[in-house]
């Protein structure tokens, strides 16, 4: 049902390295880039993730209760995005855990922008 998210960035090149590393943990690299925006994917037609310098030439800004949730394919690569985040520079918003009885196993965080990210994998 998603296609793609974006986030807004203040410096594009010092997000681009953030989410190169970070979103290579998960099997994605970049698919499409421009001046102002760059598309990561860990399929051609799958869903993509995105930073953008705001169209409107404006600052960028966190969302307030936006969040983006990055899907892992098991409880270690929950752990492993969220090691690669901090040791990024990310904020922690919450370690690595089981969250709820149904099996969602999420840790929380935020990236260099202050967008708040969500990995998880549901047993």
């Amino acid at each position: 049902m998603i296609g793609y998210t974006s986030l807004g960035t203040n410096d594009l090149r010092r997000s681009a390295a953030f989410y190169d590393a970070l979103l290579a943990e998960l099997g994605a690299q970049r698919m499409m880039e421009f001046d102002d925006f760059i598309v990561w994917s860990g399929q051609p037609a799958g869903a993509a993730f995105s930073v953008h310098i705001p169209y409107d030439g404006k600052q960028a800004t966190v969302g307030n209760g936006v969040m983006i949730a990055l899907s892992a394919n098991s409880r270690a690569q929950v752990d492993a995005v969220y090691r690669k985040a901090i040791e990024l520079g990310a904020a922690d918003e919450g370690k690595p855990g089981q969250r709820a009885d149904n099996g969602f196993y999420a840790a929380y965080f935020r990236d260099l922008d202050g967008n708040k990210l969500n990995v998880h994998h549901m047993v």
